[in-house]
């Protein structure tokens, strides 16, 4: 028997038993709908948030005051504690050939009005340098002037909601905002930009960072963003600026340096784990599947000993009875592995169609991985029942016994 005649006669089984049929594909499908769907969830986190950090700009390298390697958290309450980190020490920085900008930073909320409006939104103290750095973007007017940072003026750059929230249609730049109890003059607004790493960059207010400190009573930065000259020079930037810090702070090494890309892989590294879990956990419903099929093939064993007596009466091998029956088990997890394909897909498609800021996408491998257990359980569970039926007796089959 060829083997397109055995596929014919798989096929012609599988349709006089359609709602079994139909039954077991749905069970495959589901599995490997399950696979694709949870892994693309997976694997879109795992970008999402690789992209988020990408957007914090390129080469950098962050500074922060403490320890933590050695206090395994914040301070403690009582006895030493972190040296404050202050603009000159992030001045300091730009000695180092592989530092191309340095931008201090200092944070904390505020009240801002203008016009009988106000809003309690985040202000962000820093210089120019800010704005390559983060890779940020002036829609209107300008950014912070350059000049001394320890004597920043009373100006201020609006994140896009707040100005439309202060301002309305009118025009914001040049006019005066109140910031707690001081005065600022607007001098720009950022582009419409959305969240960046848990910060919203639309809602809002950065002003020069000596004001920063002056307002929000914050002798120390909240950390120091220092942009290496390149990839290949990060690790100079960062023996650089644990030397000047050192040197600068009476032989103490009391900072953190973490980079960009480590940040990007500790989290990389974790999502794909994630991402490899979850996908186990959706293949266990394709073994389920497995089971399933097995369970009706030999049912389906039991019901077709005529036909399986009839055949070997006519002369069909053992070998051919084998094939014929795990022909049937094969058909039905590559239908089953198809549909969950497509269903998986379209379920991707949806959450994308729902979700456009998410970028879900199942990884090649995940789909991959998905068919390949589906047709080896299909196969593996169909052995059994294929190894029943070939070893049936032909007089005893056609007895129906």
């Amino acid at each position: 028997m060829t083997v397109l005649a055995q596929l014919r006669f798989a096929l012609a089984a599988l349709a006089g038993h359609r709602a079994r049929s139909l039954l077991m594909v749905l069970a495959m499908a589901i599995g490997v709908a399950a696979v694709v769907v949870l892994t693309a969830l997976g694997e879109g986190a795992r970008r999402y948030v690789v992209g988020e950090f990408a957007s914090l700009g390129t080469n950098l390298v962050i500074v922060l005051p403490g320890r933590s390697e050695t206090t395994g958290g914040p301070p403690p309450l009582t006895g030493l504690a972190p040296r404050d980190l202050t603009i000159a020490d992030a001045q300091a920085l730009l000695a180092s050939p592989a530092i191309t900008d340095v931008a201090p930073v200092v944070v904390g909320a505020a009240p801002v009005a203008a016009g009988g409006r106000e809003r309690e939104v985040l202000a962000l103290g820093s210089t120019r340098s800010l704005l390559p750095v983060r890779h940020m973007t002036v829609a209107e007017g300008r950014f912070l002037p350059g000049g001394d940072p320890e004597r920043g003026p009373p100006v201020a750059v609006l994140g896009a909601t707040l100005r439309r929230e202060l301002f309305g249609n009118r025009r914001a730049v040049g006019e005066q905002i109140r910031i707690g109890d001081r005065r600022f003059r607007v001098v720009g607004v950022l582009t419409d930009t959305g969240r960046s790493v848990g910060l919203d960059l639309n809602d809002l207010v950065v002003i020069p960072v000596a004001q920063a400190q002056a307002l929000l009573n914050a002798p120390s930065l909240f950390r120091i963003l220092a942009q290496a000259r390149g990839p290949a020079a990060i690790a100079q930037a960062q023996d650089d600026i644990r030397a000047t810090i050192r040197a600068r702070h009476e032989g103490e090494d009391d900072v953190t340096v973490i980079t960009q890309d480590s940040v990007m892989n500790t989290f990389d590294a974790i999502l794909g784990t994630l991402t490899l879990v979850v996908g186990g956990i959706a293949a266990i419903s394709l073994v389920v599947a497995g089971i399933l099929v097995m369970n009706v093939m030999l049912v389906a064993v039991s019901h077709r000993t005529a036909e399986i007596g009839l055949l070997k009466a006519i002369g069909a091998r053992p070998g051919v009875v084998l094939r014929l029956f795990l022909a049937e088990a094969a058909l039905l997890s590559v239908l089953g592995a198809a549909g969950g394909l497509a269903l998986g897909y379209g379920g991707v498609a949806l959450i994308g169609a729902l979700v456009p800021d998410f970028p879900v996408a199942a990884p090649a491998w995940a789909v991959a991985a998905a068919l390949l257990v589906a047709t080896g359980t299909g196969l593996l569970f169909g052995v059994w029942p294929a190894r029943r039926a070939a070893r049936l007796d032909p007089v005893q089959a056609l007895a129906r016994r």
